[in-house]
């Protein structure tokens, strides 16, 4: 008699067999050959010779990769746009460590981009929001003075605006230019930016790779509402010493890298600085002798290859900026190290543990009077972040972690010469710390299914010592309590969870959603229309609550014609909380009660993108258009009604053109159009004593006029030698000469004073420049 074996033993016993199915795991680094740098993002695949089991991942921001297979024969292969394929045959009957080594293309085919993502990703990724920079786009587009410029560049996608000419900052999806995380070699740059927002901190000579995530950015980061944008700094050439650099009519750079130990270790040095401060001197103009008007910058980097398990990695950057003016000055700038011990577990897992330090610090001084001062101020971290990464499967990836800050921030101190009979005010540093463990997951649970998923709960705490001041409705001080250093004095926490899915309709096209939270607990306050060296940092404490953002997002993606074109729409709409704004005739220098300076309330901020890019072929180029609006309640502002924020703009709107002309002459060209910031204009004026008096009474219910401008570039590559290469780059910047206003004034009319004159300040009409840029 034959009995029947139930269904659920059945299943058991067929899920018992597929797990007794061995499997191994095949895992190692991916570099460029010629230089022996980590490559991002390369995909490798793995097919079977004798059947159908395949299975593929891509390298991670450390050239890592791990691909889980049954036992079995394979050919591993290689993929990354502008290099050649490496296949290479595996026999898989144990684990194995495969690095691979990839070549450039010694011919270019229909001018393909070297870019760190395959052809499709922006289809096939599940992560919403999430742009990552080609370093030979961003070296052709035109800038000002003829710099290359990473965030410049990033000013011209959907998304993100400029906070104008004379002002470092980005506007990302509606938020304050404050609520962006800016990360070199995972340090966080407080300022980015040179000469007023002229120049970004990032020499491109320096920066491997560049993504930007705007608002979604998965677990691992945090701190900011708004964007992260991830700058990795090149490894320098293992194999072969270089040296390459430009000379400019404003600045020159200069970037010297090589091996320290061959196929083990390699550094990279660049530098750059500005010399207007040069040319001035010469000028028969007596007041320019003492003008100080110049920045530098330097990049280090360093690594070394202890064994196949373990790398470790030193970076650091210096930069400041000198500007002045007979007796007035200011200076500022950032200075950042990381170290960073990469180790391979084993073939499933990978560690990062790294140790930062960021510091960020502004002074402006008056000097030759009775009554010299400097008022300096500035922010200080001490960061240690550990970070796993495990391969679960081809298809699943983990990564988990912590991190914990240390932050110290000097609001601004006053310092008096010593014949001067004025007590200055003191303000006391703050110090807290920020911490956060997180969990993420990369999945493709389905073949037309990916999800990103993930969590991080976020940590404050507010420490001592010092007064501590409680404030009333109006921001008067009702008490004072003071508290021992290192003491506890206000605690924050906040689960921030993450989801993105990605669902493929075909071959070429996808519908994306994403839910994200976020938390802040660094503000940073400012009376002006848009940022600037001098804005004051403070952290979250009793008065000041934790920033707090959902935002939700939609999206279609389509590529077409062999993903030569590629067009994305995204709607996203961002829920705010906490959000910050000053009491009307607040002040934030050197304050020591500035906490009631500050109101709070809630705010809202949701558009439209539009992405149109052309990425192959002699002409290459993108369309961007944004249609969005940015919008704060608070109750002690406009009387609790609506109003727009300062970053408001309906309108938004960048094209940038490429074409290769011959194999050795370019041009490019650009062309702006956004809609003026939201600004409060006075409505009346009235005397006092005679001093004039402006009355305003509706916050940002103006607008600056609409900003526009078209720059264009050429670039001549020089005849090809060995072991020399070398460029001239023309360009002109706001080429039709657009006086766009960089300030408002108003002031009586000379004429008649019983009327009111406007006054628009321009800082450029058109900029022309010239470099020479070479390597050998």
């Amino acid at each position: 008699m034959k009995r029947k074996i139930p269904l659920f033993l059945l299943i058991l016993l067929c899920g018992l067999a597929v797990q007794a199915q061995s499997k191994f795991t095949v895992s190692g680094t991916v570099k460029d050959k010629s230089t022996g740098e980590a490559m991002i993002g390369v995909l490798l695949r793995a097919a079977a010779t004798g059947g159908t089991a395949t299975g593929g991942a891509y390298s991670n921001e450390y050239g890592f990769y791990s691909i889980t297979l049954p036992e079995g024969d394979y050919i591993l292969r290689a993929d990354y746009l502008g290099y050649d394929t490496v296949s290479t045959p595996v026999s898989l009957h144990q684990n194995q460590r495969l690095d691979v080594a990839l070549l450039e293309k010694s011919t270019q085919v229909e001018d393909v981009i070297i870019t760190s993502e395959k052809d499709d990703e922006n289809v096939t990724q599940a992560q919403m929001g999430v742009t990552k920079l080609d370093m030979r786009e961003i070296n052709k587009v035109p800038v000002l003075f003829g710099e290359r410029d990473v965030l410049k560049t990033m000013q011209l996608l959907p998304g993100v605006k400029s906070t104008g000419d004379g002002s470092g900052g980005l506007y990302v999806r509606g938020g304050e230019s404050s609520q962006n995380l800016i990360l070199l070699d995972e340090a966080p740059v407080y300022n980015a930016y040179h000469l007023l927002g002229f120049f970004s901190t990032f020499n491109s000579d320096a920066i491997k790779d560049v993504a930007l995530y705007k608002g979604t950015a998965p677990a691992q980061y945090g701190g900011r509402l708004s964007s992260v944008i991830d700058v990795k700094m090149n490894e320098g050439n293992n194999q072969k010493y270089h040296v390459s650099g430009g000379i400019g009519i404003i600045a020159s750079h200069l970037n010297v890298e090589g091996p320290i130990v061959k196929d083990k270790g390699s550094f990279l040095i660049t530098g750059r600085r500005t010399y207007a401060d040069v040319f001035l001197k010469l000028s028969p103009n007596p007041d320019f002798k003492d003008v100080k008007l110049y920045f530098y910058d330097v990049n280090l980097k360093a690594n070394y290859a202890i064994n196949d398990k373990n790398k470790l990695y030193l970076s650091g950057y210096l930069g400041r900026d000198q500007l002045g003016l007979s007796a007035f000055g200011i200076n500022w700038g950032n200075k950042t190290a990381t170290l960073r011990w990469n180790h391979l577990i084993s073939s499933k897992w990978f560690s990062n543990t790294s140790a930062i330090y960021s510091d960020y610090s502004y002074e402006v001084g008056i000097s030759g009077t009775s009554s010299d001062f400097s008022l300096t101020s500035g922010i200080q971290d001490f960061n240690l972040k550990q970070e796993f990464q495990y391969f679960a499967t081809p298809k699943h990836t983990l990564r988990m972690g912590f991190q914990a800050i240390h932050h110290t921030v000097t609001p601004g101190q006053v310092t008096l010469s010593d014949t001067s009979s004025f007590q200055p005010p003191i303000v006391q540093d703050r110090s807290g710390v920020e911490s956060a463990a997180f969990f993420a997951g990369e999945w493709a649970p389905a073949t037309r299914l990916h999800v990103n998923y993930g969590v991080r709960v976020s940590m404050f705490n507010q420490l001592g010592g010092g007064d501590f001041y409680t404030f009333d409705a109006e921001g008067n001080v009702t008490d004072t309590t003071n508290y021992a250093a290192g003491k506890s004095i206000q605690n924050y926490i906040n689960p921030e969870p993450r989801l993105s899915l990605s669902y493929t309709l075909g071959g070429s096209s996808s519908l994306k959603a994403a839910y994200t939270r976020n938390a802040q607990y660094l503000h940073m306050v400012s009376n002006a229309t848009a940022a600037n060296p001098t804005d004051v940092w403070v952290m979250s404490s009793q008065n000041v609550k934790a920033e707090v953002s959902d935002q939700v997002s939609v999206g279609y993606f389509k590529n077409f014609n062999d993903n030569m074109f590629e067009v994305s729409s995204e709607l996203y709409y961002k829920q705010l909380y906490n959000q910050l704004d000053l009491r009307n005739g607040a002040d934030i220098q050197a304050n020591e009660f500035i906490e009631g300076e500050l109101v709070s309330g809630i705010g809202r901020a949701y558009g439209l993108e539009l992405f149109f890019k052309k990425k192959k072929g002699a002409f290459t180029g993108w369309v961007s258009y944004t249609l969005s609006r940015t919008e704060r309640k608070i109750a002690q502002i406009n009387d609790g009604n609506w109003y727009k924020a300062k970053q408001d703009a309906l309108h938004d709107l960048s094209i940038v053109g490429m074409y290769d002309i011959s194999k050795r002459v370019s041009v490019a060209g650009t062309f702006v159009y956004r809609t003026g910031n939201a600004v409060t204009f006075p409505t009346g004026k009235y005397y006092v004593d005679g001093q004039l008096q402006y009355l305003y009474t509706e916050r940002n219910g103006y607008r600056m006029p609409a900003y526009h401008r078209m720059d264009i570039s050429v670039t001549i590559e020089g005849k090809p030698r060995p072991k020399f290469e070398n460029s001239w780059n023309f360009a002109c910047y706001n080429v039709y000469g657009h006086q766009n206003p960089y300030s408002i004034d108003f002031q009586d009319d000379p004429n008649d004073p019983n009327k009111t004159q406007v006054v628009q300040t321009s800082l450029f009409r058109w900029v022309p420049s010239i470099t020479y840029n070479f390597k050998f």
